[in-house]
């Protein structure tokens, strides 16, 4: 009950202007003040913070509160649940969707809004950030710890991806990933919507969350693992992997001596595009499939993002590669000709128990390994694959190459 009804106190609100009460017609009494006057004589006056409920600021403070006497608190319903009141004005569509948060699900409205007045744009209880981590305390306290945090989580409202009262996707996301993401990541979706070879996660599954977290993460690029190899080998270790099946990279990683430099430093992205790139297996550059390939400078454009180029352009050169016998560039004999052998001739791309990521099982030729039998010197070196005889190769002192026999 209204607490002057309670006490039988009318006459703190009502003004008797007829003795008579009741009577057929007319009114006998009339209110003492009229509007949100009335209730302000008990109650401290409400319209004076940045935003105002509409129905407080045209003083109607019986579009809600029943004068007398509610089942529930406040003078309103009979329910805790404020769905019906606040739906009485509010439209209900953005309340209705598939996914809807908690607070809107059971009718608290009051949970996030003050029905009344407020420095925060719609009638928040604080700053948008603040209602949300008021609930959220255990992804604020991990969100603290964090080494990287996402930029929109860090300066912007949560609702910047979020939409806070119902939605269409799951975690109430305003929009469908990726173009949730996309819609600020534009040159990644550009990469995913026009790449020939797409990685199967940012289009499969859980898409941009199969790899990344949205808020925070360990791990630059906001990974979810602890770093970019982890998060790569997470699926890459397995033989199960694709169709045609991938290499199980993890497992070859486990068994071999040497790993290629940028495996080392864990960094995938060297040499592979994760969202999509228009090489085979996501390559960031040109890498020849083929055993044979004739020598272009773009041929090679994965490996000369890293390895300078001249490695393949001079015939005879004391400064681009140890490879050499003397002068002679012998990455130029074997590479830059018509039938130029390309680099998965000799090399592993990522690990070997060779030195100098030279195979030791051999380069496949059809069904046939050819192996090198690679030998390194302190100043050269030698090898005997099934495509010639041992030679040996010497920077200091060289070997003739053209003698029927070396020693």
């Amino acid at each position: 009950m209204h607490q002057p009804v309670k006490e039988s106190d009318c006459l703190s609100c009502h003004l008797q202007k007829n003795k008579e009460h009741p009577f057929k017609e007319g009114k006998s009494f009339d209110l003492t003040a009229k509007g949100s006057a009335l209730c302000s004589q008990c109650h401290d006056a409400m319209g004076k913070k940045k935003v105002v409920h509409s129905p407080v600021k045209d003083g109607d403070c019986l579009s809600c509160h029943n004068p007398h006497g509610a089942n529930g608190r406040f003078l309103l319903g009979d329910s805790e649940d404020q769905t019906v009141l606040c739906l009485g004005c509010h439209d209900s569509a953005p309340f209705s969707q598939k996914y809807v948060h908690g607070p809107v699900a059971s009718g608290s409205c009051t949970t996030c809004h003050d029905p009344h007045q407020s420095d925060a744009k719609s009638l928040l209880k604080g700053a948008s950030r603040e209602v949300c981590l008021a609930c959220h305390a255990h992804f604020a306290k991990k969100m603290q710890a964090a080494a990287i945090i996402h930029p929109p989580v860090k300066k912007e409202p949560c609702t910047s991806c979020h939409d806070p009262h119902s939605s269409a996707w799951p975690n109430l996301l305003k929009r469908a990933m990726p173009d949730l993401c996309t819609g600020c990541h534009k040159e990644t979706g550009k990469k995913i919507k026009n790449s020939q070879v797409p990685h199967k996660p940012v289009i499969e599954g859980k898409l941009c969350a199969n790899c990344h977290t949205a808020h925070f993460s360990k791990a630059r690029g906001l990974l979810l693992a602890d770093d970019e190899k982890s998060a790569c080998l997470g699926c890459h270790n397995t033989d199960k992997l694709g169709d045609p099946a991938l290499s199980n990279i993890k497992k070859e990683l486990d068994v071999s001596k040497h790993l290629h430099g940028p495996i080392q430093k864990g960094w995938c992205s060297s040499c592979h595009s994760p969202h999509g790139s228009d090489f085979p297996h996501i390559l960031a550059g040109n890498y020849p499939s083929d055993f044979y390939v004739a020598y272009k400078d773009d041929s090679y454009s994965l490996c000369t993002k890293c390895h300078d180029r001249n490695l393949f352009r001079f015939a005879e050169t004391t400064l681009y590669t140890k490879f050499r016998n003397g002068g002679r560039n012998l990455h130029y004999v074997h590479v830059n000709s018509s039938k130029g052998r390309s680099c998965r001739a000799c090399h592993e791309p990522h690990a070997s128990n060779g030195p100098k990521l030279v195979s030791a099982d051999g380069a496949r030729f059809g069904q046939w390994r050819i192996k090198s039998r690679f030998q390194l010197t302190p100043t050269g070196g030698s090898c005997a694959p099934g495509c010639h005889r041992r030679f040996r190769y010497d920077r200091i002192t060289p070997f003739d190459l053209n003698a029927t026999t070396q020693k």
